[in-house]
C-alpha cells in the first residue's frame, strides 16, 4: 500500500482554535480530511491570557479533526500572527566551497543562517528567515540559484523576530496539547498564499485580516511581503459595542453580529423582528437590524481608519495599484467592502475568496492558507524543531470506538 501523507496546520486565534488536516495532491492542490473548530476561551487580542484553558481548546479542536479523519494527530504547523511579531531586512553572504563552483543545498543553507546574524534585544527570538531574492556574483532578482555557477552568493532576506514570552507560550500551549510542533508559520505569508494573486503581489495590495481581537496590515509588492502592522481592534469589539449599546448578554450580541449584522446602515431593515432579551430580566422586545447596525457601522468605520492610517506609516497615502484584499471573520459581514471603499476613498477594494480546497467557510481560511504554504516551501522552510509534546493526549472517541471493536472480534 502507497503511504499517504498529510499536512496539519493549527491557527490559534482570539475568537476560535482552528485545525485544518490536508492530502496534498500531485496538481499542488489539497483535499482537505479533517477539520476542528472550538472556542478559544484563553486568548485576548492575540495574546495568550490563560495557559490551561488556550490547552483545552487546541486539544478540544484537534480532536475534532482526528474525528473527522479518522486517525491521530501527532505534529503539526503552527500559525503565527503579526502581533509581536518584527521584520528585519538583513543580508548573508558566504563563498561558494564546491570545485566545478555550483552552488548546491549546503550553500544555500549556509548562507540563510549568515542571514540570522543580526543584533537583537534580550526580550526578542529569531522565528523564521523568509528570503526574497538571491544575489549570485552581483547579479539579483534570483529566486532558486541551486544549479547555477557561481563564485559569490547573498540572500537579501526577512528575519522575522518574537516576543520571547508570547512565542514560548504559544509553543507551550501546543505541546502540552499533545502535537509536535513541525514548524511555526507567518500568518501574512499563509494568507497571501489563497487571498491573493501573483498579479496582486507584483504590482502592490494590502492584505487586510480582520479576525476577532486584532486587524492584521501587510503589504506585498515585486512578490514579497514588505511591511507588517496588527493593531488590537477587531470582531470582538464590535459584539462588545452591541452588547453595551443592546442590553444584552455577550454571547447573544455575537449571534446576534453573525446572523443579522450589516455594515451599512442603507443595506440594514427598518422593521422591528428580532427578539432580544434585556439583561437582568425576563423582559423581551424586538429590535430592527437598522438598530443593530447603528452600533456595527461606527466601529467598522473606526477600524478601516486605524488601517489607513497605517497603511500611511508604511509610505502610501494611496493604495497600492492592486488595492486592499479584505479577509478574515469580519469580512464576511454584509456591506463591508462598500464601507471599505467609502473609507478608503478608492473602488480598489474586494474580498478574499473563502472558496479554498473545497470549504466556503471563511473560519478556516487561515488554515487552509498554512497548508497551502507549507506544501509549496516546506523543502525551503528554514524552522528549526520546536519541541516535543509534554503531556500525552488520551485517544479520541473515533480511536476508541476502533479499539473497541477490535476487541470484539479478538
Amino acid at each position: 500500500m502507497t503511504k499517504r501523507s498529510f499536512i496539519v496546520g493549527i491557527d490559534v486565534g482570539t475568537a476560535e482554535v482552528r485545525v485544518g488536516l490536508g492530502e496534498p495532491r500531485p496538481d499542488g492542490t489539497i483535499n482537505m480530511i479533517g477539520l476542528g473548530l472550538s472556542p478559544s476561551e484563553g486568548v485576548r487580542k492575540g495574546v495568550i491570557v490563560d495557559l490551561e484553558k488556550t490547552v483545552e481548546s487546541i486539544v478540544s479542536a484537534v480532536e475534532e479533526a482526528e474525528r473527522m479523519a479518522g486517525f491521530k494527530i501527532e505534529s503539526a504547523y503552527v500559525g503565527l500572527k503579526g502581533l509581536n511579531i518584527e521584520l528585519i531586512n538583513n543580508r548573508g553572504v558566504v563563498a561558494v566551497t564546491s570545485d566545478d563552483r555550483e552552488i548546491r543545498e549546503d550553500d544555500l543553507e549556509r548562507v540563510m543562517q549568515a542571514a540570522r546574524v543580526v543584533a537583537l534585544p534580550m526580550d526578542r527570538e529569531i522565528v523564521d528567515i523568509i528570503p526574497r531574492e538571491f544575489i549570485v556574483d552581483g547579479f539579483d532578482g534570483i529566486r532558486d540559484p541551486v544549479g547555477m555557477l557561481g563564485v559569490r552568493l547573498e540572500v537579501d532576506a526577512q528575519v522575522v523576530t518574537s516576543l520571547i514570552t508570547s512565542l514560548h507560550n504559544l509553543l507551550r500551549c501546543i505541546n502540552r496539547a499533545g502535537v509536535t510542533i513541525n514548524g511555526l508559520v507567518l500568518q501574512a505569508m499563509a494568507n497571501s498564499e489563497i487571498s491573493l494573486s501573483p498579479d496582486e503581489r507584483d504590482l502592490g495590495a494590502f492584505l487586510l485580516d480582520i479576525g476577532g481581537g486584532t486587524t492584521e496590515i501587510s503589504l506585498f509588492q515585486h512578490g514579497k511581503l514588505q511591511k507588517l502592522a496588527v493593531v488590537p481592534v477587531g470582531g470582538d469589539h464590535i459584539t462588545t459595542d452591541l452588547a453595551a449599546g443592546l442590553r444584552i448578554n455577550y454571547f447573544k450580541a455575537e449571534e446576534l453580529k453573525i446572523n443579522y449584522g450589516s455594515a451599512l446602515l442603507s443595506l440594514a431593515e427598518s422593521e422591528p423582528k428580532i427578539e432580544i432579551q434585556n439583561l437582568g430580566s425576563n423582559e423581551l422586545r424586538l429590535v430592527s437590524e437598522r438598530e443593530l447596525t447603528s452600533y456595527i457601522e461606527p466601529r467598522i468605520q473606526e477600524i478601516f481608519q486605524i488601517a489607513k492610517e497605517e497603511m500611511s506609516k508604511m509610505g502610501w497615502s494611496y493604495l497600492p495599484p492592486a488595492g486592499v484584499v479584505l479577509r478574515g471573520g469580519v469580512s464576511s459581514m454584509k456591506g463591508i467592502v462598500e464601507v471599505a471603499r467609502l473609507s478608503m476613498e478608492s473602488d480598489q477594494v474586494r474580498l478574499a475568496d473563502f472558496d479554498v480546497a473545497g470549504i466556503q467557510n471563511p473560519a478556516y481560511s487561515t488554515v487552509a492558507g498554512l497548508l497551502y504554504y507549507v506544501q509549496r516551501y516546506q523543502p525551503r522552510m528554514h524552522i528549526q524543531e520546536r519541541g516535543k509534546p509534554t503531556r500525552k493526549r488520551g485517544p479520541s472517541l473515533w480511536q476508541r470506538i476502533k479499539d473497541w471493536l477490535a476487541d470484539i472480534v479478538d
